[in-house]
Order: structure tokens, then C-alpha cells, then sequence
């Protein structure tokens, strides 16, 4: 009878075990683990056709690069890893869904998913154009220096009040479901002024008019530097007998995704860049006509909108000459 080699099998069978284990050499390197399942997930409809799906951000040694936003097992939706927050579109009305969140490092790693939750669309309202009532009596006070606790009269429509929408200076920055009438709002800046607005929203995603401005400023103090884009870099270039202005700068670390900024030349506001989808990744560029006279001096610096719909610090000035 021929022998197995004992050894050899037993070689094998730990390498199985680790392989089944999804270990590599990799993981154990320098990169660092894998990041951890997202944490604090809720879900909400936000008409009969979406759900609002929101998340507290990942530590990880590496930096996340994105977040996967599951529905029923399937991939719906991926934002960039400074983006806590999606809406889910193009559902079905009268469905159930189940949603799960996961995080994606610098690396490319997935980590778990996070724990399910459940929303279910509402029915469709046909040919429904009536908004909802205004938000009534709205009341907030500050939660520490980077919330705020808000609450407000329920509103009122003929076929029901799916959620409610929060703005801070115009940005819908949070959303509940239709039946809460408060909600605590988090990521907020110290030492800042902020004016909160409510509005409902019915299955036909018809909205109410505003709600009366409730107007709060968090405690402590904040400079701004930590807002503000870095690396910000500026020079010039020359294309058909014209000059153009090149500007290069890092977004300010927040959480959440900024799309918008404004860009002040020579002291004056000079234009405002807003990309009206996902912004690009990593470092951003913009480039605008200066004009065709050569050797003009220009001053500029730039400040971001931040998700909290604030504007954040301005970037350190820099100055370019036309023609050098």
C-alpha cells in the first residue's frame, strides 16, 4: 500500500486555512489592516422612487479612498471616501429594501459590509404637484461645539409627508423621515454662525416652502486655517494671443464633499467654480481667461463651500505676472 506524505498534507491543509482566511502577505505589510465595517448606518425614503442612505465616516491607517453603498447585494452607488451620504435613485414605489455600506482604502482594499438596514419607498402619488405645508415654529439650540439639536411643527400634505430636509445656508446638509419633527445635526465648525432652514418633501418629491430661519452659533473659536485648500499653487499660461490663469490646490480635509468654490482676483470676487456631479479626486485644477496684455500683476487666493454649507478659510494669496 503506498504511503502519503503526512507532512506534506499538513503543509497543505495550512496553507488552504490561510488562503480560505483571505490572508497574503500584503495585509501584513506596512499598509496596515483593512478597514472596519461603517458604523451608524440609516436609511430613509426620500420620495417613491429614492432613499437617502447615510453613514459615519471609517478611521483607517491609510485613508479611505471611497464607500460602496449596497441595495439588496448589489453595488447602487459609490461617492469618494470624504462623501458620508447618497441618495439612491431610480426605485421602485411600495418596495422594501435592504442597504449595506462598505469602505474602500487607498489601497484598494474592501472591508465588510456594514450591518443591514431596512427603508421602504412609499407609493407613488399620481400626478401629484401639491407641496407640502411649510415646516411651523421651528427651534434649535447647540449640542457642544460641533452640533446642533433642531426641531419644528410637522407639516402637512393630502397624501403624506415622506421625510424632511435640512439646510444650512441653501445645502441640504441631513434628512429624517417624515415622521420626526427634530433631528441632531453633527460635523459642525466651532465658533460659527449658522442658519438652518426645514422643508418637507411628499412621495412626488414636491417640496414645502422653507421653513422660518432658526439661527445658532456653536461655541468655542476656529480660524479658519484648518478649512481652508492647501498646496495652492497659481501660474500663467499663453494660447491664442490670450493669458489664462492656472490655480492647483488640495481640498480642505472634511467630512463630507465639497463641489463648490470661490475664487477672489485682485481683491474682488472673481468667479465661482462648481461642479455640478462628483468632483474629481485628489488634487483639483481650474484654469480662466485673465486677458491679452502681458505683463499685468494679479493677486489671487480661493476658499472652499464646505458640506456644512459654510465657506471655509481662504487659501494663502499667491501672485502671477502675465508673460512669465
Amino acid at each position: 500500500m503506498r504511503r502519503v506524505p503526512v507532512p506534506l498534507v499538513l503543509v497543505c491543509g495550512a496553507l488552504l486555512l490561510l488562503t480560505s482566511c483571505g490572508w497574503s502577505r500584503a495585509d501584513a505589510g506596512d499598509e496596515g489592516r483593512m478597514p472596519g465595517a461603517p458604523t451608524g448606518v440609516t436609511a430613509q425614503a426620500g420620495s417613491a422612487t429614492s432613499v437617502h442612505v447615510m453613514w459615519n465616516a471609517v478611521p483607517d491607517d491609510t485613508g479611505i479612498r471611497s464607500y460602496e453603498v449596497y441595495r439588496d447585494g448589489t453595488n447602487a452607488a459609490e461617492v469618494p471616501g470624504s462623501q458620508r451620504m447618497v441618495d439612491v435613485v431610480r426605485l421602485r414605489p411600495s418596495t422594501r429594501y435592504v442597504f449595506t455600506v462598505r469602505a474602500r482604502d487607498r489601497a484598494g482594499r474592501l472591508g465588510p459590509p456594514s450591518r443591514p438596514v431596512a427603508a421602504r419607498t412609499p407609493a407613488r402619488a399620481a400626478a401629484d404637484r401639491s407641496a407640502p405645508t411649510r415646516p411651523e415654529t421651528p427651534t434649535g439650540r447647540t449640542d457642544g461645539s460641533r452640533a446642533v439639536r433642531l426641531s419644528w411643527g410637522a407639516s402637512h400634505d393630502d397624501r403624506g409627508v415622506v421625510s424632511y430636509d435640512i439646510q444650512q445656508g441653501g445645502t441640504r446638509i441631513h434628512s429624517v423621515g417624515g415622521d420626526s419633527t427634530s433631528a441632531v445635526v453633527t460635523g459642525l465648525r466651532p465658533g460659527t454662525r449658522y442658519v438652518f432652514t426645514v422643508r418637507a418633501r411628499d412621495a412626488a418629491d414636491n417640496l414645502s416652502p422653507a421653513s422660518a430661519p432658526v439661527r445658532l452659533t456653536t461655541p468655542g473659536t476656529d480660524d479658519g486655517r484648518a478649512t481652508a485648500p492647501t498646496g495652492f499653487t497659481a501660474a500663467t499660461h499663453r494660447a491664442d494671443g490670450a493669458y489664462y490663469l492656472d490655480l492647483s490646490w488640495d481640498p480642505p480635509g472634511t467630512d463630507g464633499v465639497i463641489t463648490q468654490y470661490a475664487i477672489r482676483l485682485d481683491g474682488t470676487s472673481a468667479t465661482s467654480l462648481e461642479w455640478g456631479g462628483t468632483p474629481p479626486r485628489g488634487r483639483a485644477h481650474y484654469s480662466f481667461y485673465l486677458g491679452r496684455t502681458a505683463g499685468e500683476e494679479h493677486r489671487v487666493r480661493l476658499r472652499a463651500r464646505l458640506p456644512d454649507g459654510t465657506w471655509g478659510g481662504w487659501s494663502p494669496e499667491r501672485t502671477v505676472t502675465t508673460g512669465r
